[in-house]
């Protein structure tokens, strides 16, 4: 009995091994593990492949010629993908989001993620075609396959960092598109009222006139439908008008938003870097931790530059007792 508890304990240490390793050689290289560096590269590479191939599909002519290797790369494609999504969910519970949860809970956790259900639709649409899913249009399915360079989001601070603003600004987005829901609303009953009897096709009911308020408050314009009347001329006119801060609304809330969330992550490097330069030096180790950081933030170079210099200076400063926002000299503590 002893010696089967000591071979279920090393089965187990095994497993958990692997899966660590399985789960660093995933997650985006930040400690200069050649491993995860070279995943990290080939799978860009296969899902921006991935993207051309299916682009490439759609015209008739390479389609014609090129069809069977195409459709080859593309079991190709998806079995890799099916490999890593598989090999995501089963070691997700590594993660630090994972800590204190139970298997089944973590797995579940990283199975309803972002990035989860990005991998899921990047391979769902071959399974759907293969096994002839009813009632499916084909085409349409091939053409989410396109969804799968969301997948390079995993590998974008900036893009990561976009997501991050619409989750936070998801109610002001919803107040902004209720706003404009309501406008359009207002427009087409206004434009249904002037032009209906001049243009029974095109604005004859407040359906109809839908359209043409969609295409001005949008600022699109595409001009198919258009006023006659002098009545339905006026109120079109002020339509455009509004349509203009209609599209400036939740722009000025996305860019507010984006800026914020640049600001935190500006903060948090600021704020990791005094810690690192403390002491007055920065290790080795220190600085691997930094540009790790600044990576995941999305930050620049040149920005994570500016701020270890402001924070130099600042400490210089200081060992001088002068106030770093004032140039003043401050008093010495002689207790």
């Amino acid at each position: 009995m002893h010696g089967s508890a000591s071979t279920t304990t090393a089965v187990a240490n095994a497993v958990t091994t692997r899966r660590r390793a399985v789960y660093r050689a995933l997650e985006i290289d930040q400690d200069k593990n050649w491993v995860s560096r070279g995943v990290d590269i080939f799978l860009i590479a296969l899902i921006s492949a991935s993207v051309v191939a299916v682009i490439l599909e759609s015209i008739p002519g390479i389609e014609l010629k090129y069809g069977d290797a195409l459709r080859m790369f593309e079991v190709v494609t998806v079995s890799v993908f099916t490999v890593e999504y598989l090999l995501r969910a089963w070691c997700s519970i590594e993660s630090e989001a994972a800590a204190g949860k139970s298997a089944l809970r973590a797995r579940l956790q990283y199975l309803t993620s972002f990035h989860a259900l990005i991998d899921l639709l990047a391979i769902l649409p071959f399974y759907l075609i293969l096994f002839g899913a009813f009632g499916v249009d084909m085409r349409f399915l091939r053409a989410v396959r396109l969804l799968r360079v969301l997948k390079l989001t995993r590998y974008s601070a900036a893009m990561n960092m976009v997501f991050i603003t619409f989750r936070e600004n998801g109610r002001a987005l919803a107040a902004a598109f209720l706003i404009l829901v309501t406008v359009m609303l207002l427009a087409a009953s206004g434009m249904y009222y002037f032009e209906r009897q001049s243009q029974p096709e095109a604005f004859g009911s407040i359906p109809a006139a839908m359209w043409w308020a969609f295409a001005t408050l949008t600022t699109v314009g595409y001009g198919d439908v258009t006023p006659i009347t002098v009545g339905g001329k006026i109120f079109g006119a002020l339509i455009t008008v509004v349509g203009i801060g209609m599209v400036a609304l939740p722009t000025s809330i996305l860019a507010t938003g984006y800026s914020q969330q640049l600001k935190i992550s500006t903060s948090t490097y600021k704020d990791r870097a005094a810690e690192a330069l403390d002491d007055g030096i920065l290790s080795d180790e220190e600085i691997k931790d930094l540009e790790s950081l600044r990576v995941d933030l999305g930050l620049g170079k040149h920005t994570a530059s500016q701020i270890l210099d402001a924070g130099r200076v600042q400490r210089a400063l200081r060992q001088q007792h002068i106030c770093p926002h004032c140039q003043q000299t401050m008093p010495v503590d002689e207790g």
